[in-house]
């Protein structure tokens, strides 16, 4: 049995590692994204925490499409910035959808820690994700990458805040992984192969 499921976004790289992380949990899906069904409402982010967000999102898209629905809500925690940007990360540089907005963030985030020592400068990318099935059934699950930030870009692959996050036990950036290298560590990774699991479960 083949399950349509919708990821609550409109992030193109997010929908083969969900299709993948899928596949790998036994779990035959279509994955969609949002570009699929026009008219899907922008759900803003209005909550204090990362599961808050991803739970309003995927109650609004499983209510729209009458799919189970996936999302996600994740950003990156500094120790020396006392856990920001958090649910700002993506909009750190306070030009959300202006432009190059990572390039924007990341400067901001790099600006701010630049008088910061290395071993000061730990860090963790965090990641809540939220199932919604047609019925009103829910499931979260979390996921932590601990690291720390280095002081200049590298690597080409990820996004966001990639090319300067060192996952612990790592000398590489996450920009600087694979992507089945960065899918099998990652915080989203993480949560999703979660959820994967609970998905087999209620399907």
């Amino acid at each position: 049995m083949t399950v349509k499921l919708v990821l609550a976004t409109h992030n193109a790289k997010k929908v083969p590692e969900m299709r993948a992380i899928l596949a790998d949990a036994g779990v035959a899906a279509e994955v969609l994204a949002l570009d699929a069904f026009p008219g899907a409402p922008e759900v803003p982010e209005t909550e204090a925490t990362f599961v808050g967000n991803a739970r309003l999102k995927a109650r609004a898209i499983a209510a729209h499409t009458g799919l189970p629905a996936v999302a996600d809500d994740s950003g990156l925690s500094v120790d020396e910035l006392r856990g920001m940007p958090g649910v700002l990360s993506a909009r750190w540089a306070g030009r959300f959808g202006a432009g190059d907005q990572d390039r924007a963030n990341l400067d901001l985030v790099l600006d701010q820690l630049a008088d910061t020592p290395q071993e000061r400068r730990g860090a963790q990318f965090v990641c809540a994700a939220v199932l919604v099935m047609p019925d009103g059934t829910e499931r979260v699950a979390e996921g932590v990458l601990p690291g720390h930030l280095v002081g200049e870009r590298r690597g080409e692959n990820g996004f966001g805040y990639d090319p300067v996050f060192v996952p612990e036990g790592e000398s590489r950036t996450t920009a600087e992984l694979s992507p089945e290298e960065k899918n099998a560590i990652s915080h989203r990774g993480i949560a999703f192969r979660a959820l994967a699991m609970e998905l087999a479960d209620l399907i």
